[in-house]
């Protein structure tokens, strides 16, 4: 009787062993089809969604692949398993490097975008840079916002706000020229000149302190 009962004993630890192990089994198969398929449908996404969302998907990656990985321990197939893993890795990261790189080009576009709306007015100027609304009746006024805000802003400017600052005001030369043809008197020339006059050194000295700031916090 005790025999039998050993016996019995032995075979159900056996099963609840096994039932055990196939349970390990089956959740470190379900992690790592979890990741794979997670990844694959990050890219069925659009991209507005994905950049709208990047924080939250970055952070369900990272959890994601955690569990894949230490899920290949109780794996037999372990080399194909991380085979996949690997595989999704170098898909998700070709896809976070073009998202990242769409953000960041974005957050330029923005940027100057905002630095054009102080110089000139909320939306006067785009990425067409049109200056065919600057006429001889209003080109002072233009003028004059543009230095007010230059120097409003001088000491935060970086060296490429600078740049672009420095591109405007070039662009806003050139409508300039075809202006005074059609008409520009001589008293607002006179006060345009006095504007170009106060800009030009106040662009040279901060653009050349932007830049060895930067060059300092390079070295940093």
């Amino acid at each position: 009787m005790n025999k039998r009962n050993l016996f019995l004993g032995a075979v159900i630890l056996s099963l609840a062993f096994t039932s055990c192990k196939d349970e390990k089994v089956t959740a470190a198969e379900k992690s790592v089809d979890t990741y794979v398929v997670y990844v694959d449908s990050i890219g069925n996404v659009e991209a507005t969604e994905v950049k709208a969302n990047w924080q939250t998907i970055n952070d369900s990656y990272l959890i994601r692949v955690s569990e894949a990985e230490m899920a290949l321990d109780n794996l037999k197939e372990r080399e194909a398993a991380q085979a996949r893993i690997e595989a999704s890795k170098v898909k998700f990261e070709a896809l976070k490097a073009q998202i990242e790189a769409d953000m960041q080009a974005e957050l330029a576009a923005n940027s100057k975008q905002a630095l054009r709306n102080a110089l000139f007015g909320e939306g006067k100027i785009g990425s067409d840079m049109n200056f065919d609304w600057v006429n001889k009746d209003n080109i002072l006024a233009v003028y004059d916002q543009f230095v007010s805000a230059a120097e409003a802003n001088k000491d935060n400017y970086s060296r490429e706000d600078w740049d672009e600052v420095k591109l405007m005001y070039e662009a806003l030369d050139s409508r300039k020229n075809t202006v005074e043809k059609e008409g520009l008197t001589s008293a607002d020339n006179i006060k345009i000149a006095g504007l170009k006059l106060k800009f030009a050194p106040m662009f040279t000295f901060n653009r050349m302190g932007a830049k060895t700031e930067e060059m300092q916090e390079a070295k940093q």
